[in-house]
């Protein structure tokens, strides 16, 4: 069944950061921090792959994303719906059902044999693609699969993730000067304040991940080992 009507943009992210938190897909470590693909320290880290075990949760956020698509960018606004490997693919999968669209996923490189193709299911030239992962950091890993789309001959301007980390301010940017909008349910912002009201780290956790948000870089150079 295609959403059509839901909560204010401002309450999705309320709601969308209280379910993140309530599945254990939160963590806040800035006394140990993890080690991201980059190498640099963060104090926080989401793992929205946890979502397919939950379904009610996990309904209630594609059925979010669904709306905020046609919301910002149009009710027929895609022919096809592209996840990402992997993390993107059952996303993808459950917002194209919404929509009542087909469905195709992007690998992250040539899978070296057969066809050696990166789009796998059907798509088209001249189809208009929306991009679903999970999650965004800096938007960069994003272009590889919009370039892959757009090789076929479809065209890609849209991407649309669970989760947006909304504390790097390049990463619109990176997004826009490749030509795609990002849409999103949440950012870290979103899931502080929702940690706050539920009481679910300690005060001086938040206080320290709040810093860290506040200014990423300057904390993770404090932070290098």
């Amino acid at each position: 069944m295609i959403p059509t009507s839901f909560p204010t943009k401002e309450e999705i992210a309320r709601l969308s950061a209280r379910m993140l938190l309530e599945i254990g897909a939160v963590n806040f470590r800035p006394e140990d921090p993890f080690i991201l693909a980059s190498g640099l320290p963060s104090a926080t880290y989401i793992d929205c792959r946890k979502l397919i075990s939950y379904p009610r949760i996990r309904s209630t956020l594609m059925d979010f994303m669904a709306v905020t698509v046609m919301r910002e960018a149009g009710f027929e606004a895609f022919d096809n719906i592209a996840g990402g490997e992997t993390a993107g693919i059952p996303f993808a999968a459950l917002v194209a059902e919404r929509l009542a669209l087909p469905m195709t996923y992007v690998r992250k490189k040539p899978k070296g044999y057969g066809r050696n193709a990166r789009i796998e299911g059907a798509m088209s030239e001249g189809e208009r693609v929306l991009l679903v992962e999970d999650l965004t950091t800096d938007g960069g890993s994003k272009l590889s699969f919009v370039d892959a789309i757009r090789e076929t001959g479809a065209t890609c301007g849209h991407t649309a993730v669970i989760f947006y980390y909304g504390i790097f301010p390049e990463t619109e940017e990176t997004l826009g000067d490749h030509g795609v909008a990002l849409h999103y349910l949440c950012t870290w912002w979103d899931v502080l304040a929702a940690a706050r009201e539920m009481e679910a780290f300690a005060p001086e956790t938040l206080t320290e991940v709040e810093a860290f948000l506040n200014d990423p870089r300057a904390w993770q150079d404090k932070h290098k080992k």
